[in-house]
């Protein structure tokens, strides 16, 4: 649009090709995320429309994609998530054993292709055949005119193996992978987009006992050098008993002195009374002139006798002539 050039506004083309360049700068304020749901969406886009004399105007819309970044890499997103729970089956006046669920996940925040660990404990002392399983939900929730319209559907989901009576499942970081999904939509005034993982028993004949842990699906991933997690402080509290087995458990006594230099040697190296004076003498000069601690014979005089008579010269090597 030019004000200038037109009455009306617009800017007018002559024949032939034209080419323009422009861009747009999206507001400071938050946007939420691209979305397309069942009973509403959110979609950005932009539009161009060419007016011809004496003929309708050409319009054109092109869609682009918005995303709000949730970092995961923040405290309250890496904070284990963790629950309990416990039923008991009655029928009539009979009453059964109770079944106990148990599960926790390193953290809050995850983003698409990544995996869930679960660490889950299943307990099942009633008479029935039951049967663990974890699923992924999405939540969406629509709000207009002071009415909200929610719907629920499964994303992902697992299943473990059947326990019969008096049997117990451990989940040992069984793992559940994220699909991909859309990110979480939190601060949209009229949509809202939620993550769960349930984890519950199927129980035949009865409700399941269901267990919610939330999830926040983000856009920036877990960074390799990040805040610590609690899988990492779980790996400090590794057993150290292992330290124990390169150390002896008392280490050996050194040998005595007296097993080491007899009576005569001991008597042989002591100092004499005068050597104490000597001593302060000697830290008046040069400290390594005398050393009172050790004592060596001296080397031999030299002498011009050979040591070794008997033995001719000729038979002695001679230096190569040069």
């Amino acid at each position: 649009m030019d004000d200038d050039n037109s009455e009306e506004g617009f800017n007018t083309i002559h024949s032939g090709r034209h080419e323009y360049a422009f861009s747009f700068e999206l507001p400071q304020t938050p946007l939420a995320t691209s979305f397309e749901g069942r009973h509403g969406s959110v979609r950005y886009w932009v539009k161009a429309e060419l007016h011809r004399p004496w003929l309708l105007p050409v319009k054109l819309k092109k869609e682009f994609t918005v995303f709000e970044h949730i970092d995961i890499n923040t405290p309250s997103l890496l904070s284990p998530q963790a629950g309990t729970k416990e039923k008991t089956l009655c029928c009539w006046f009979c009453t059964s054993g109770p079944i106990s669920l148990s599960a926790k996940i390193e953290r809050k925040g995850y983003t698409p292709g990544e995996s869930i660990q679960i660490f889950a404990e299943i307990e099942n002392c009633s008479s029935r055949m039951v049967v663990p399983k974890a699923a992924i939900y999405q939540t969406q929730a629509f709000y207009a005119k002071g009415k909200m319209k929610e719907v629920k559907q499964l994303v992902a989901n697992l299943r473990g193996e059947s326990l019969s009576s008096g049997k117990t499942e451990t989940w040992n970081g069984k793992l559940l992978k994220i699909p991909p999904v859309s990110p979480s939509i939190l601060d949209c005034s009229i949509i809202r987009v939620e993550y769960s993982l349930m984890v519950y028993v199927d129980i035949p004949g009865a409700m399941d006992l269901l267990l919610s842990l939330p999830l926040v699906i983000g856009t920036i991933p877990l960074h390799p050098f990040g805040s610590r997690t609690s899988s990492v402080s779980s790996q400090c509290s590794m057993n150290m008993t292992w330290l124990g087995l390169s150390l002896p458990e008392r280490p050996e006594a050194p040998p005595s002195y007296a097993e080491v230099v007899t009576e005569e040697q001991r008597r042989s190296n002591l100092a004499p009374v005068s050597a104490c004076d000597d001593f302060e003498r000697a830290l008046q000069g040069p400290l390594f002139a005398y050393i009172q601690e050790f004592r060596f014979l001296p080397p031999p005089l030299y002498s011009e006798i050979d040591p070794n008579p008997d033995q001719s010269s000729e038979d002695r090597p001679s230096c190569p002539s040069r």
